[in-house]
Parts: C-alpha cells; structure tokens; sequence
C-alpha cells in the first residue's frame, strides 16, 4: 500500500506557511514505513527540534482504479478517518531552500499516524465534516471538510491521473491552519465529528 498526501489544500494553512494558494493539488507520497505502529507512541526524531502536528481527513481506497472521474470516486472509497502528518518543519524548511524534495522531512519512520476507521455512511455529509485535534487537552487545530480547496473526489480524479489506486491504499488529504510544535510528554487526540479517532503520546 502507499501514502499519498496533499499538501496546501486549506488555504489558511497555506497563508499561515507563507505559500501561494496552489493551481492544482500538491501531491507527494510516504513510504508504508511511515505508519505508525498501533498503541506506539511517536518519538520525535533526532534530526529535528521542530517537528509539527498536521491533523487531516484520511480516506482509505478499496478499489483498484485509474483515472478515475471526480463523480464515480464515491465507488472507490467506504472508509474515512483521521491522521497526523508528521512533519520536520525545520529540516523541511532547509530541503525547500535549496530545492530539494522533502521526503526526510515528511516519509521519515512514524511520521504517518492513521486513527480509526469509519464507515462514510455514519457521517451526513463527509463534505462538510468537523474535526479537531487537541494537545494537552487543549484545542490547537479545527477543520472542516467543507473549506478544502479540492474535496475528497476531485483528490481521488487528480491522483488517479498520475498513481493507479490500489486496495488499501491511503489518501491524507491536507491539513487546516494551526500547525504546530509537539514536545515530549505531549499528548495528542484527534476527532472526527464526535468520534475519537486516535490518542497518542509524544515521546
């Protein structure tokens, strides 16, 4: 299986980065390396002091396809859920100076936490669903899948252009405004509507 993530695609988060609004989705992948065991807390790496929470909606594919049209994606995907990408802001920053790709900073060991899944049918509407994650108790990013700049089935229509989808595979599908830092002893909870999706401490 791989990882495919979207990057840019909640404009405040890409305002509050300093990045223009994109034309079409930024795309880029993670190796199945990047999962975060079940019941593991993530460590942060030893290569970065400034690692960062990015909350998202995650889709999982359940059927091969390829250039798929936007208005038959809902026949590839029956599960949602909710995830972290976790990112090396500063080695990030570093590799985008010099014009390098950011696959350390972003498909480094752990750095893809998938929560529980969910059947769509529990959700009224999977375009216009609320999430949250807290740290330490205290909410730090909010979203809503209505404010995305490409909704989960033009995602599934771009991707499928480039990547064929197979079974099992998982779509993170961005991230809104309030990224930030994690620290040791930090513990972070993510919801979806009002379903826990995941807990984890930080290492």
């Amino acid at each position: 299986m791989k990882i495919i993530c979207i990057g840019r695609n909640y404009a405040q988060h890409a305002a509050e980065l300093g990045n223009e609004k994109p034309d079409t989705p930024v795309i880029f992948l993670k190796p199945d390396t990047a999962i975060l065991q079940k019941r593991n807390p993530f460590y942060i790496p030893h290569f970065s002091d400034q690692v960062h929470h990015e909350v998202e909606v995650l889709v999982k594919i359940n059927k091969i396809g390829k250039h798929i049209d936007a208005q038959f994606a809902p026949k590839y995907y029956q599960e949602i859920g909710l995830g972290i990408d976790f990112t090396a802001r500063d080695l990030q920053q570093s590799l985008k100076e010099k014009g390098l790709p950011w696959e350390k900073a972003k498909a480094f060991d752990g750095s893809a936490l998938i929560g529980n899944w969910y059947d769509k049918n529990k959700f009224e509407d999977i375009n216009n669903l609320n999430f949250e994650l807290l740290k330490n108790g205290v909410s730090v990013q909010q979203g809503n899948t209505a404010h995305m700049l490409w909704g989960i089935d033009a995602l599934i229509a771009e991707v499928s252009k480039f990547f064929t989808l197979k079974i099992g595979d998982v779509i993170f599908t961005g991230t809104p405004a309030g990224v930030g830092k994690v620290s040791e002893n930090d513990l972070l909870e993510g919801y979806l509507e009002e379903e826990k999706a995941f807990n984890i401490k930080v290492k």
